[in-house]
């Protein structure tokens, strides 16, 4: 009788765990290459380990051909029962079930009342390939320590009216936040499904405008703050779709005065009245502008300034960034060279000039906010997406980070003989932000490298200190508190320092993956993710 043959699986299995061993301790310090590497080491295993089974083991006959045979049966029938619901931010695929009990939430309740639409333009499904203010609660004038309280929600309360809060830089006065979630837990308001897409909440008068992706509509959708109930929807025939991308617009809309401005992940750029819906004008901005869809859509959050409503275009012909009259929706001007990025515009003070400045495809540029005029450009690399918003560090200092082992670059922006230039300062690897955007503190910059929380020095660019795994979350600075918003749907409360990451608590808020970014009005905060949205009242002290 031949004796079985058990090295070659024993070295199959040996060099892939040698390989995985190097991918992940010697390897491509790119996270993403990294999770990359290990499925296709590990579909290799299998792979390997079935050949050997049926042609190498010498096993029995019977047991060849009926091990090899369930292996390929339950090879087959993975993607029969499941599928992939997107990918994490490390490109780690989300499976679900085909059948049974669907993980999808119900379609959402007719907004109520409905409005009228004007004709809407249609766009081409993507290809695939290539913030009642919560009343603050102050502390009597005794000895005794007050406990937090959940604010009561109030008929006006503060704004958060655009993408990361009033002055677009993730940072809020407050209210002071309570430091324990467990004695004193954030109390629910509502949670309910809603439809998919990465946008996140605009928040002005009880009003909270986000947008989703309903069938083949694209909408605009404005909510109750207290109830969640939906007050109306603006709709347009558009749909953008990939399996990594996911489904759905991804851009935060922004509310000035009583108006409403979106843009939809396919370029249409959208005025509407933010009581009724209805639409005041629009645009298609890539049709405009001879612009490309790319590959993850359109996530230019709208910047509105002195009476302008400014997104990055990336069309061709100096149309890199737009800005259109916002009370007609005509075009105000246009400037700038190169494809677009995922980002969205800022307004700084750099040098003493007020200006726009904006993270595009392949360099980082400052703008006339009057004629768009571009003020200074610097070279910033290309080959991966670029997405978080440049963050000012002080009068002159400008810092920019992305992900995918690019890591972070500071920006001297100075003025010589009137013209102003850009330098760059210093440039490191210790904080590669894919999509969170960074936020400073104390001197001290804070963002996630990688999925992991980390504390940076801006003058040098050195790490103090990087702790706490997030994943590719968002992040809000309360009242000198950070609030980070994990991948996975928890709420954690850090105290920002130097000196050591010090967690303080945390609760989970949503379930699932969520990129979208958080809305907090007073202490009233407003999250969702592709299926969900919830409205949570947050204990302050």
């Amino acid at each position: 009788m031949t004796r079985p043959r058990w090295w070659p699986a024993a070295l199959v299995l040996l060099l892939g765990a040698l390989s995985l061993a190097r991918t992940w301790l010697t390897g491509d310090s790119i996270r993403q290459a990294r999770v990359i590497e290990t499925i296709v080491v590990s579909a290799g295993v299998v792979i390997l380990l079935v050949a050997w089974l049926a042609l190498f083991s010498r096993l029995p006959r019977r047991t060849r051909l009926g091990g090899s045979a369930l292996a390929l049966a339950v090879l087959a029938l993975v993607p029969t029962f499941f599928r992939i619901r997107g990918v994490t931010g490390d490109l780690r695929p989300i499976l679900e079930p085909r059948f049974g009990r669907s993980t999808a939430l119900p379609e959402p309740a007719a907004p109520t009342p409905p409005t009228e639409s004007l004709p809407a333009p249609v766009a081409a499904v993507a290809s695939p390939s290539r913030g009642a203010s919560p009343t603050h609660v102050s502390a009597p004038a005794s000895p005794k320590p007050v406990e937090p309280t959940a604010a009561a929600v109030a008929p006006d309360f503060p704004a958060f009216p655009q993408f990361l809060g009033p002055s677009r830089d993730g940072t809020l006065a407050g209210p002071r936040l309570a430091r324990d979630w467990t004695r004193h837990p954030p109390r629910r308001l509502w949670r309910q499904p809603l439809g998919q897409g990465w946008s996140g909440f605009a928040i002005s008068g009880g009003i909270a405008v986000t947008q989703e992706q309903r069938g083949d509509e694209e909408r605009v959708v404005a909510y109750d703050v207290k109830s969640g109930r939906p007050l109306w929807s603006h709709a347009d025939r558009a749909r953008y779709e990939t399996v990594i991308a996911g489904i759905g617009p991804r851009a935060t809309p922004t509310i000035d005065g009583a108006s409403v401005y979106a843009m939809g992940a396919t370029g249409i750029l959208n005025g509407l009245d933010l009581t009724t819906g209805k639409r005041r004008w629009s645009r298609d901005v890539l049709q405009e502008t001879n612009a490309e869809l790319p590959e993850w859509g359109r996530s230019c959050s709208p910047l509105v300034v002195d009476g302008r409503v400014v997104v990055i275009a990336g069309g061709s012909g100096g149309r890199r960034l737009v800005a259109y009259h916002a009370a007609s929706g005509e075009p105000a001007w246009a400037a700038g060279e190169g494809g677009a990025s995922y980002s969205s515009p800022t307004l700084v003070t750099l040098s003493g000039r007020r200006q726009l400045v904006v993270l595009n495809q392949a360099s980082v540029s400052g703008h006339d906010p009057a004629t768009g005029a571009v003020l200074w450009e610097h070279a910033f690399p290309r080959e991966q997406p670029n997405v978080a918003m440049p963050l000012a560090l002080d009068a002159d200092r400008l810092l920019v980070s992305a992900g995918y082992g690019v890591g972070s670059k500071a920006y001297r922006v100075s003025e010589t003989g009137g013209v102003l230039h850009a330098t760059l300062e210093w440039e490191s690897p210790r904080l590669k932000s894919k999509f969170a955007n960074l936020l400073v503190h104390d001197g001290f910059v804070y963002g996630l490298d990688d999925g992991v929380l980390t504390c940076l020095d801006p003058a040098s660019g050195e790490r103090r200190w990087k702790s706490g795994r997030h994943g590719h979350g968002q992040l809000l600075l309360v009242a000198g508190q950070l609030l980070v918003q994990t991948e996975e749907g928890e709420l954690v409360l850090v105290d920002p320092s130097p000196e050591a990451y010090r967690e303080l608590t945390r609760f989970t808020a949503l379930a699932g993956k969520t990129w979208n970014p958080p809305a907090l009005a007073g202490s009233l905060l407003l999250v969702r993710n592709d299926r969900e949205a919830a409205a949570y009242e947050l204990p302050v002290d």
